[in-house]
């Protein structure tokens, strides 16, 4: 393998670590969102 083929694949693959990192480190400091809870609103229906 020469210099320069490992210098790419070095790069490419630090490149996809990186991006990847980012967006997982992205969602998982996100706020989580409050969904209603649907027994209790099937609980408060009048029938």
């Amino acid at each position: 393998m020469t210099t320069s083929a490992l210098i790419m694949i070095i790069l490419t693959q630090g490149t996809v670590l990186g991006v990847t990192i980012y967006f997982f480190r992205k969602v998982l400091k996100a706020p989580a969102k409050l969904e209603p809870d649907s027994f209790s609103e099937i609980d408060n229906d009048s029938k």
